[in-house]
């Protein structure tokens, strides 16, 4: 008799304000260590973002629509807790992208608290690859906003929808 394996589920939470290809490179090695993604897109008033959440969410919906022919995903936005968050749909594990010894730092002191809270869900680490290392949300908004050529650093539609944002 066969047996079926749970389904490991992990949550990759962000702002994704805006989408990057960090964050795509991010999505990308994440869907191949589980059997369900969750993108939690976060509405996190104190960031006071440029995109709107539904913006934002339509974003990251277009980027991972390829991952859907190898694995389940599904884009959520989120407010609250992280960690109620990834107890509410399931995830066993959260994903997190790492560019500097600086998100380290904070970084780890997450991974300790949300420890703390549940002991039953485990972060994970991914480095972010040398060619996204540099690119940040705040700087790539700043590129565009100044006039800047940002098609290095995100999508087509994303570049698309800045201009739109700062013209």
């Amino acid at each position: 008799m066969a047996t079926t394996s749970p389904t490991r589920t992990a949550l990759y939470p962000g702002t994704f304000d805006p989408m990057t290809l960090g964050h795509l490179d991010i999505m990308k090695r994440a869907s191949r260590l589980c059997d369900r993604l969750i993108i939690g897109v976060a509405i996190n008033r104190s960031k006071n973002p440029l995109f709107a959440l539904d913006e934002r969410v339509e974003m990251v919906e277009h980027v991972v629509a390829p991952f859907r022919d190898r694995i389940e995903v599904e884009v959520r936005p989120f407010e609250g807790l992280l960690i109620h968050f990834t107890e509410e749909v399931g995830a066993t594990m959260i994903v997190r992208g790492l560019r500097a010894v600086s998100d380290f730092e904070y970084e780890f002191q997450m991974a300790g608290m949300n420890d703390r809270l549940n002991p039953d869900i485990e972060t994970v680490f991914l480095m972010a690859d040398p060619q996204f290392q540099t690119i940040a949300s705040r700087l790539v908004k700043e590129i565009a906003r100044l006039g800047g050529n940002i098609d290095q650093f995100v999508t087509p539609e994303v570049a698309h929808r800045l201009k739109d944002k700062y013209t």
